[in-house]
């Protein structure tokens, strides 16, 4: 029995020890594959003009909180970089009361939410039609002219606009709530139709089939699919609208309604040796800004997703 018996242990020993000695064996890429993970080397050419390019922005603003946070007799020893001891917020209190903060700041959200919005729903509008139309040369050129009128800056027509507000009363903030809007249009309608394109047009038939009109096809179906591009777009107009200098002082005939950034400017011009007083203004003019990039900037990549989703 121990003789026919040897065979069948001879087999079950391989058999016991195979998986012992190909298991290194077969483990062996993945192992490779961790060492060459561990063992990747730093770009340091690239590293470094990151780190640059961090500290371009991280210096300035490290310099706005520092003067911010000074008071009025720590600002003038010279050393922007010192951090500030003790910590004063006289500076705030000042900006809030000299510049009008709260009226300022309600003027400016006031001009720039109605430039993004009124940019979003006509670039919208337009990019749908010229979009849909491309075939017929009047949407064609329609698109070429808005185009054109990229490379017209305002400074160009400043005196022409200046003269036709005042003339039709637009010397107020619906006047530079319209003209943003019209100078933020052309770029808006490009970005529109660049997307506008990558929709499938099998979507609006099917719409149509159901009975759908064109203005339904657009809000029911198309708008929805161009909330990525609208919170681009809308990302763009924000930040025009709201650090806009030269238009709403040139338009705004009124001291008392003028934006943050003119009425800056005229503290500024005043008051031109309170330093840590004009950085606490900035630093509270430029919060608003910042906190709506970076949420609107979660949106975007949130709808980003549910259109590759849907896709």
């Amino acid at each position: 029995m121990t003789a026919l018996n040897q065979p069948a242990l001879a087999v079950e020993q391989a058999e016991l020890t195979l998986p012992e000695r190909q298991g290194p064996a077969g483990f062996e890429p993945s192992r490779r594959r961790s060492r060459r993970v561990g063992m990747e080397r730093v770009n340091w050419p690239t590293t470094t003009i990151l780190v640059l390019c961090a500290l371009t922005v991280l210096l300035p603003l490290y310099v706005t909180v520092s003067m911010a946070l000074k008071s009025g007799t720590q600002v003038v020893d010279g050393n922007a970089f010192s951090f500030p001891s003790p910590i004063s917020f006289d500076g705030f209190v000042q900006a809030w009361t000299l510049t009008k903060f709260p009226v300022g700041l309600a003027i400016s959200l006031l001009v720039t939410a109605g430039t993004v919005v009124a940019t979003i729903i006509l670039a919208a509008f337009a990019s749908y039609a010229i979009a849909r139309n491309w075939d017929r040369k009047l949407f064609r050129y329609s698109f070429f002219y808005l185009l054109a009128a990229m490379f017209i800056p305002f400074p160009v027509v400043a005196l022409p606009q200046i003269q036709l507000t005042g003339r039709v009363g637009l010397d107020n903030p619906l006047g530079v709530i319209i003209l943003a809007t019209m100078f933020q249009l052309s770029f808006s309608v490009l970005l529109f139709t660049a997307f506008l394109r990558s929709i499938p047009l099998e979507l609006e038939e099917s719409a149509r089939i159901d009975g759908a009109t064109t203005w339904q096809t657009f809000w029911q179906l198309i708008f929805p699919l161009l909330a990525p591009m609208s919170a681009t777009v809308g990302i763009f107009a924000f930040l025009y609208a709201w650090n806009d200098f030269m238009m709403p002082s040139l338009i705004i005939s009124d001291p008392a309604l003028q934006t943050l950034p003119v009425r800056q400017n005229l503290f500024q011009t005043q008051f031109s040796n309170n330093y840590n007083v004009a950085f606490a203004s900035y630093l509270m003019a430029m919060a608003p800004a910042i906190v709506a990039y970076l949420f609107t900037q979660r949106w975007v990549m949130a709808g980003v997703t549910q259109g590759a989703v849907k896709g």
